[in-house]
């Protein structure tokens, strides 16, 4: 089949190399417009344009999708779209020109965790299970049609990153089968059922705040469901600590104020939450480079069996 690449970030890049070592033709890929980077705010290239541009595509980079200006282009260049993380919402007009429609890659097994952030949010509410769907896209939120699911288990200690990796390949390999079973019609659309439905937030930067009368578990959760972005975050006397990297702990003691961070065992650096505690490993204090929670506990002359409180 001929197709268009829909698809900005690197989550898309799998299923775009995918494509061009497969059957199918690829006319071209439309990605978002470049975008300020850095201190110096210099215009950065998207990983899918990367890949585009090296593997000699035509790029398109509309500021909106205006149907005058795109029309003739998808007529007569696709019988699909393909569409991975493009990072806008389709006007209908475009879905609905070429013969087989849109169809979509997304990281969840529909149609649960419909929405931006499906990965991080499975991690953080705490799901064992998750995986790829491919579906036609329509006017809803995530509501179209199911074509072909894969699932996977969520590691124990997986991140949102690590995770996000294994499913960009996953889904890779889905859409290939997508496609060749939509034109031979041996993969045929299901309807999704919405009574089954859940919803995945984009993520905010609030998101990131831990609250210390959560469970440990919880909050173990969420510094995974949250790496990369907003990162978990709380604060000490005001200045800004980012954790970066922690475990649920199960120590033998009395219970604490939630919040309070102890020295134990001499180099151990333990929270108490509203349920157990959580053993910080990497911290980031503000304005400062990662470091391990012991090193950090050192900067503190926080004595052993003593504490100090953490949040605002």
């Amino acid at each position: 089949m001929r197709l268009l690449f829909m698809g900005t970030p690197g989550f898309a890049v799998p299923t775009l190399r995918k494509l061009l070592s497969g059957r199918h033709q690829v006319g071209g890929v439309f990605t978002q417009p470049d975008r300020p980077s850095g201190r110096g705010r210099k215009l950065a290239i998207g990983p899918v344009k990367q890949l585009a541009l090296q593997s000699g595509l035509p790029v398109y980079q509309p500021g909106r999708l205006a149907p005058e200006e795109w029309k003739v282009l998808v007529e007569t260049t696709a019988d699909v779209l393909v569409v991975v993380a493009y990072g806008k919402i389709l006007p209908p007009w475009l879905f609905n020109l070429p013969p087989h429609g849109a169809i979509n890659v997304h990281a969840s097994l529909l149609p649960r965790y419909r929405g931006a952030a499906p990965v991080s949010w499975a991690i953080v509410r705490g799901e064992i299970r998750t995986g790829v769907t491919t579906m036609r896209i329509d006017r809803g939120m995530d509501t179209g049609d199911l074509l072909l699911q894969n699932a996977v288990e969520i590691g124990p200690e997986e991140t949102a990153a690590e995770l996000q990796d294994r499913l960009a390949a996953m889904g890779a390999d889905l859409l290939a089968k997508t496609l060749d079973g939509l034109e031979t019609g041996q993969v045929r659309p299901r309807p999704q059922d919405p009574q089954l439905a859940s919803y995945a937030p984009m993520l905010r930067k609030s998101d990131g705040e831990i609250d210390w009368s959560r469970s440990s578990r919880q909050i173990f959760n969420r510094v995974r469901g949250f790496d990369p972005w907003p990162g978990t975050f709380t604060y000490r006397s005001g200045s800004l600590l980012r954790i970066l990297k922690a475990r649920p702990v199960t120590p033998s003691v009395q219970r604490q104020a939630p919040g309070s961070l102890w020295r134990w065992d001499s180099r151990r650096a333990l929270v108490a939450c509203g349920e157990g505690w959580l053993e910080l490993l990497q911290v980031q204090p503000e304005n400062h480079k990662p470091v391990a929670a012991s090193d950090f506990l050192n900067g503190l002359r926080l004595q052993p069996g003593h504490s100090i409180p953490l949040g605002h």
